[in-house]
């Protein structure tokens, strides 16, 4: 079947099916934009503005933590910012399912044997199987890996030779280093050439999100699950792109597992890398088996490296507005690097763990996942809503089959929760009580960055690691400062990227060696 042909029946699927897929009566009471399109609905003004939140923040500001709005063919949506009802959202069960455009986006990255893709009793088995490979007494044994990758980047920016960088670039090729040796054990160098190029690739791929993309996931949610999980074999060239990822990535993961159990067979030791921890029987009480860990390759190197590189290159571009703000860091840095340079404290570092909380709260790697009600429930609110009607509610019943969005990065701009001024970079407000001390959704500084519940991200506590020495180590010998044509576009490609004026990814900085 051709592309255009697949294309034309889920049309005609799609919005046959559209007509009786509606979310409850009294979505169409619940305040919102008005949309000028039925086919799109605010789908392109959520997902394609010129910057990353023209329109959300708007309506955030207009319509409260909780407001509908439109899908394609007329859905109704909740964009949900509320603690109450994400609370609910994310930890009574309800909600166990990503959206159907997220799950086959999960299903194409990652493949089916991914944590991610899982529900019910195998994912919390496979969750309890993988966590003990990401507690924080794991994570420490990473951290003289984070601290080479580190240091590998000044190597870099001193060869180099030029005060103009495209940080982006290096902070992915950086991570991508960090994580093979965190996770397999081993230098990218060992890993099959074709594996590291189709990662790169991944990792740096420029946005794909466009009207046709948004218009073909919309007709995913009015399609059986083993259906839409196909539509990764529409022969694109970012779907072809995808396969090749997942599939070399299995391949490369079980040579590398493989590799390391006959290194245990033959007398060697255990390697203290995520997938030799796992692969050993003692850590894990589920007993993973050897497709299990394998399975998670692609999920660790891609949603793992990628995040983590995006939000340093938010970051530096932040310090790079904020030069007083960044010397103050640098002089914290200096200080701590000169009490004990070979184990620094750096939970104890305030304005390094502010900054880092800031530049999370301000870019969310996923702004507003899609989760979907796998039963009939109430959505319990903080603060009451207003319907069109005056009617007040301090409860929304949704049901089954309804797709709301996880508004995080509206979450993080409510003003009640982190101050009178949260659309401003201001890492402060973590020293000065601006930020609420209500009852946590998120794992990490009360934010939703890595979700919440059971699908809290595994990676939370390294990419904090790796983040902290990584700024340690750069803005100890560097400084940052924004060139005089500075323009960042933020773009939303699945996660949040640094993109230039034609919407590619990059991030250009002029850095001086200080030191």
């Amino acid at each position: 079947m051709s592309y255009i042909a697949l294309l034309a029946m889920l049309l005609v699927v799609g919005a046959g099916l559209s007509c009786v897929r509606r979310g409850p009566n009294i979505f169409r009471y619940i305040p919102g934009p008005s949309s000028s399109s039925w086919v799109f609905g605010h789908l392109l003004q959520l997902r394609l503005p010129l910057q990353m939140g023209d329109y959300e923040f708007t309506w955030l500001k207009k319509f409260g933590s909780v407001y509908r709005i439109k899908g394609s063919f007329g859905e109704d949506r909740l964009m949900v910012a509320d603690p109450a009802a994400l609370q609910h959202i994310l930890n009574s069960g309800a909600f166990g399912e990503l959206g159907p455009a997220l799950d086959a986006a999960a299903y194409a990255f990652f493949g089916k044997n991914s944590v991610m893709v899982q529900t019910g009793h195998e994912h919390s088995r496979l969750r309890a199987g993988l966590n003990p490979g990401f507690t924080a007494a794991a994570v420490r044994r990473y951290q003289p890996i984070f601290a080479k990758v580190a240091q590998s980047i000044s190597e870099k920016l001193n060869l180099s030779g030029e005060s103009l960088q495209n940080i982006s670039s290096l902070f992915s090729i950086a991570a991508f280093d960090a994580i093979s040796e965190a996770v397999l054990g081993c230098p990218k160098e060992s890993l099959a050439p074709k594996f590291v190029e189709v990662n790169l690739k991944v990792m740096n791929a420029a946005a794909t999100q466009s009207p046709t993309q948004i218009l073909l996931e919309a007709f995913l949610k009015f399609l059986p699950k083993w259906i839409r999980r196909q539509a990764v074999k529409i022969p694109t060239q970012s779907s072809r792109l995808l396969r090749t990822q997942t599939r070399l990535a299995t391949e490369e993961g079980c040579r590398v597992a493989r590799e390391k159990l006959q290194a245990v067979n033959e007398g060697l030791e255990r390697s203290d890398d995520i997938f030799g921890f796992l692969l050993n029987p003692e850590n894990s009480k589920e007993g993973l088996a050897f497709e299990d860990i394998v399975g998670q390759t692609s999920i660790i190197m891609i949603a793992g490296g990628e995040t983590t590189a995006n939000s340093l290159a938010f970051g530096f571009c932040e310090l790079g507005k904020n030069i007083d703000f960044q010397n103050s860091l640098r002089a914290e840095i200096h200080a701590a690097l000169s009490a004990n340079a070979s184990d620094v404290a750096y939970d104890s570092m305030p304005l390094l763990n502010a900054f880092i909380k800031e530049t999370l709260r301000m870019y969310p790697a996923v702004p507003f996942p899609e989760r979907l009600a796998t039963e009939d429930t109430i959505l319990p609110l903080s603060d009451p809503i207003v319907l069109r009607t005056g009617e007040q509610l301090t409860q929304i019943p949704v049901q089954k089959g309804q797709v709301v969005m996880v508004a995080i990065a509206s979450h993080h701009r409510v003003p009640l929760l982190w101050g009178n001024d949260p659309d401003i970079f201001r890492p402060s407000r973590w020293l000065d009580g601006s930020v609420h001390n209500r009852e946590a959704i998120g794992p990490y500084a009360r934010l939703l960055t890595f979700m919440g519940g059971g699908r809290t991200c595994l990676g939370d506590r390294d990419r904090i690691m790796e983040m902290q020495i990584i700024i340690c180590e750069l803005l100890g010998k560097f400084s940052f400062s924004l060139p005089a044509n500075h323009f960042l576009r933020i773009r939303y490609t699945e996660t949040l990227q640094p993109a230039d004026a034609e919407g590619k990814k990059s991030l250009r900085l002029d850095v001086k060696r200080l030191l």
